[in-house]
């Protein structure tokens, strides 16, 4: 039977999705609202299939197809072809991945995986991002009508009669949904407690959202309320959905209880129904424009999001303002709107279910070929970052080597960039021909160790966030000329300190550096390279964090050495995306120096600094006299807002290679490690 009030409420989760999404720039909860009407919808359409005895799961995963795919493969068509048009080439690959994923149902595993993930998480959104609670919804149609259907199974070998056997198959269909809401949602507590990010695409972190549907599809039968309640509470319910969003941060809250919230506000409406009352949110509901609304629901929520993304890469922009989100939304409703009539529509009143495999056989050929295009794609990709890798001693990109004193290029005119723009997002440290291992001090404390030719000449230990582990790529080639082992301990966003200064409050960052600091004193390396300073951004924020000096002091009372490295620039934006709209040379692509750097590092003033420590100062390597270039030896010097490439640290060896040595001499450490 259909009920005006459902899609109406569609209609205000798509909208609540879209104007959240467009102008603040968070979550609202509206996605919970579609899981919940999910689990309803498909409970009730199995448990009345499941009374006649009938449950054919492929003709269900048939209706599904016919349902999503059309319009799911329009959408991501158009990404492929608007991707390989307007985005930035440095984003390529990322949304070649999510794409990939999105198509075979799987983009909320990827979006996990990039969770875990700390230079992935550096990633612009990408086109299809928003396809991660398509993906959840898919997984949950492919694996409901199987439970169902052996419940049903187990149902009827019990029951004593038709009647019986109906009653039991409800019965057990009911205990199932009420353990898989238990014990998902407590899953989901203790996982949006532990690591909100994960929790935030896992799927069984959200199958309680469906199997509350299911509950309430099993019970609203015989749910019998006053008018003027039902009236209260579907009131209570729209309200409360409008101000979720307000109120939580739901994307830093959810799913866990919070998530509670939206799912119970639409429940609220589902139970008062429909009241007959011109009081009631139903007549609203109702209304036409929120019916046609729910109508587009579906293809607008695709839609949306890759105008979005779209249109703030093209004006490079943060935030799209007033004029432009209105202008995001008129499209995305217009696109929506062709595609419910030119596509949703006459593929749903198409013959071609009646043939039993037949649309599972069209969707898998539409698939195909999405991922055909993705594959095309890809290769034109890795053939482009093939072509502008760095070679040795390669003369058309001398890198950080044409700011040091006496310098003479040789090299081509106009040689390409590189890394190139494509691989750029991923020009990150390997930890290939490392061996590592998980420290038995635990904490998730990784280790990772070269190898030397016999006994190492030194043994030195690298730890610390992402920034000074990029330096392994300079520090590597030196460690295996001079035979030094190379020790590597590194957690993004989790600097070496006895604090956690990036995520204050990160327990596990504290817990790391403790781990840490236990691996050092026992491994006892001549010494230490880190971090010396933080925030190098524009107005002069750059600091020595009070936690980076307690740790030398516990290294320098054990007579361990360390070399601290000062900190690179952060910016706003990933400069590669001003060097591709602008040009190499654009004077919009430099930094003044000045605004980034003071002229005295901020390390020069700190009280008690151990004897053991000596500071390792590269801004000259990053900047010269008066600007911070975003390009420098026609080597693009950052891979993302603030990591600086590994091809550009290659660049840097011999620079690091001096600083090294004079460090060590003034330490007057000339002994090899026993």
């Amino acid at each position: 039977m259909f009920r005006a009030e459902l899609q109406g409420l569609r209609a205000l989760a798509v909208v609540l999705v879209v104007l959240y999404h467009v102008w603040l720039g968070r979550v609202s909860g509206g996605v919970d609202v579609f899981f919940l009407l999910s689990g309803f919808l498909l409970t009730g359409q199995l448990t009345r299939a499941l009374a006649r005895g009938d449950i054919d799961c492929v003709a269900v995963w048939g209706r599904m197809i016919r349902r999503l795919m059309p319009a799911m493969l329009t959408v991501l068509a158009a990404c492929v072809i608007a991707g390989v048009i307007l985005l930035p080439e440095n984003r390529w690959l990322q949304t070649i991945r999510e794409i990939t994923a999105a198509a075979i149902f799987a983009e909320n595993w990827q979006l996990a995986a990039d969770s875990t993930d700390y230079f992935a998480q550096h990633d612009g959104a990408s086109l299809v991002q928003h396809f991660w609670s398509l993906s959840v919804q898919g997984q949950f149609y492919l694996v409901w009508p199987v439970l169902i259907g052996v419940l049903g199974w187990v149902g009827y070998k019990l029951g004593p009669n038709r009647t019986g056997r109906a009653e039991a198959s409800r019965a057990l269909v009911g205990a199932a949904l009420a353990l898989l809401f238990t014990s998902s949602l407590a899953f989901s507590i203790w996982l949006t407690a532990v690591n909100q990010q994960l929790a935030y695409f896992h799927s069984f972190a959200r199958v309680w959202e469906f199997a509350l549907g299911g509950l309430l599809a099993l019970v609203i039968g015989k749910l019998v309320l006053p008018v003027a309640a039902r009236v209260a509470l579907g009131w209570a319910g729209v309200l409360g959905l409008l101000g979720c969003g307000l109120v939580l941060q739901v994307g830093q809250m959810f799913p866990g209880y919070a998530a509670l919230w939206p799912t119970l506000c639409a429940a609220a409406v589902l139970v008062a129904g429909r009241t007959g009352r011109a009081s009631g949110v139903d007549r609203l509901l109702a209304a036409a424009p929120l019916q046609y609304l729910g109508n587009l629901s579906f293809s607008l929520y695709l839609w949306h999001w890759p105008v979005l993304v779209l249109f703030l890469v093209q004006s490079d922009r943060a935030e799209p303002g007033i004029a432009g989100g209105c202008a995001v939304i008129a499209l995305s409703v217009a696109l929506a709107a062709l595609t419910h009539r030119f596509v949703e529509t006459p593929v749903v009143a198409s013959p071609a279910g009646a043939r039993p495999g037949r649309d599972h056989l069209v969707a898998a050929v539409g698939v195909l070929g999405l991922l055909a295009a993705v594959g095309c794609w890809q290769l034109v990709s890795a053939h482009k970052a093939r072509a502008y890798a760095l070679a040795i001693g390669d003369l058309d990109h001398p890198g950080a080597l044409v700011l040091t004193p006496g310098f003479e290029y040789w090299g081509a005119d106009d040689p390409p960039l590189a890394p190139s723009l494509v691989s750029l997002g991923h020009d990150r440290v390997s930890l290939a021909a490392l061996d590592c291992a998980m420290s038995p001090r635990g904490s998730g404390l990784e280790v990772c160790r070269s190898q030397t030719v016999g006994p190492p000449a030194r043994r030195v230990a690298l730890v610390g966030d992402s920034h000074p582990a990029q330096f392994l790529t300079a520090l590597r080639p030196i460690a295996a000329e001079r035979n030094w082992q190379l020790l590597f301990m590194s957690r993004g966003g989790c600097a070496f300190s006895a604090e956690s200064d990036i995520r204050p409050g990160d327990q596990s960052c504290v817990d790391w550096n403790a781990a840490a600091l236990d691996e050092l004193l026992a491994q006892r390396p001549d010494f230490v390279f880190t971090a010396a300073t933080r925030e190098v951004r524009t107005g002069l924020g750059e600091y020595t964090p009070t936690g980076y000096v307690e740790q030398w002091r516990k290294l320098a009372a054990e007579n361990i050495a360390v070399l601290a490295a000062r900190d690179n620039p952060r910016f706003d934006t990933a400069p590669s995306r001003c060097v591709e709209s602008k040009g190499r040379d654009a004077a919009e692509c430099m930094t003044p120096r000045s605004a980034l750097y003071s002229g005295r590092a901020p390390y020069a003033d700190l009280p008690d600094v151990p004897a053991t420590v000596r500071f390792l100062d590269f801004s000259d390597s990053y900047c010269d006299a008066d600007v911070c270039p975003a390009v420098i030896g026609n080597v693009l010097v950052y891979m993302d807002d603030n990591h600086v490439s590994a091809t550009y640290l290659t660049t840097m060896r011999p620079i690091v290679e001096r600083a090294l040595d004079d460090a060590l001499t003034d330490l007057q450490l000339g002994h090899p490690a026993s």
